[in-house]
């Protein structure tokens, strides 16, 4: 999946400190390999290996062997690097670029980046946001919470209360994360990461009401951006055979990782948002090493043991 140099700028302007400082109009290249390249051996000539498809980084040892160059050198050397069709400069340590690459980068169409970062710390800080603009995503149906810094997805079929569920618990302080659609993405640590698609971050649509805008109404803390998900509950209509004890852990597969998944009843007349709040504390609970049902199920086997120890 290719990436643009408008990607990585919104994502990853402030934690890089990057600025455009030439070629602002050509944002949209496209980056096809997340890799870095720093250019040193093709500022000499050499250009048979190139990486012409990466980044290109220019650090000490790049300014350093173009100051060693004739004015005329070292617009020539510069053209055949920009022939290449690079998708983008970074130029580390707020380097003044040089005047030639200014004009080379309008006349190719090439955004040239400047960064205070020494140069191996932004490759590294750059390699990792790379990583996860280009990582494979998913859309899935169901309404992300953020409870007690538990991520929840509230999933159901429409009309069984999702939104209505989700408003509840903010107005109970918690966090909304995205409604009724959540885009996610496997993280390298094996977690599943959620947020709201653009059109819709920050609103919800609740039935015989409309669109709403959530922080306007309940403030800037209750919604948040994004949300690593902890727990997946699908919300029903009740059929009689639920598990009433919780003692067989349930989960879901998304994008490969297994996450647990709790089935809730919907029935008139019951505080569904108090329920979703308690399954998130007792998802934070397990994390802590506490399951009360295992804990419950100890305790009687303990009890029944000690009974038939009397008694025989």
């Amino acid at each position: 999946m290719a990436v643009t140099i408008q990607d990585l700028w919104d994502e990853g302007a402030e934690k890089l400190s990057i600025e455009v400082v030439a070629g602002k109009k050509y944002l949209d290249r496209k980056i096809s390999e997340i890799a870095m390249n720093r250019p040193g051996l093709a500022l000499t000539g050499f250009f048979r290996y190139f990486a012409n498809r990466r980044l290109q980084i220019f650090g000490l040892a790049e300014f350093t062997y173009l100051k060693s160059l004739s004015d005329k050198e070292k617009c020539k050397r510069l053209e055949q690097l920009f022939e290449q069709q690079i998708p983008g400069i970074v130029v580390a340590r707020n380097r003044s670029i040089p005047k030639e690459m200014a004009k080379l980068a309008e006349r190719f169409k090439v955004p040239v980046l400047r960064t205070p970062m020494v140069t191996g710390d932004f490759m590294n800080e750059c390699t990792g946001i790379l990583e996860k603009l280009t990582a494979p995503r998913e859309r899935i149906q169901g309404t992300t919470m953020e409870v007690m810094g538990i991520g929840v997805l509230l999933r159901g079929d429409p009309g069984i209360g999702k939104s209505e569920t989700a408003l509840s618990l903010i107005e109970r302080g918690y966090s909304l994360v995205s409604d009724d659609v959540t885009e996610i993405r496997r993280t390298g640590r094996g977690r599943i990461l959620c947020w709201a698609s653009e059109v819709t971050r920050y609103h919800m649509e609740i039935r015989g009401l409309g669109i709403i805008h959530v922080p306007s109404l309940f403030g800037v803390a209750s919604i948040r951006r994004q949300t690593e998900l902890d727990i997946v509950i699908d919300l029903k209509k009740p059929s009689g055979d639920e598990d009433r004890v919780g003692m067989v852990p349930e989960t879901v597969e998304l994008m490969g990782v297994e996450v647990p998944c709790v089935t809730l009843p919907v029935r008139s007349g019951r505080d569904m948002a108090n329920i979703v709040e308690v399954a998130a504390l007792n998802q934070k609970l397990k994390e802590l090493g506490h399951d009360a049902a295992k804990e419950l199920d100890d305790k009687i086997i303990q009890r029944l043991t000690r009974k038939r120890g009397h008694h025989g």
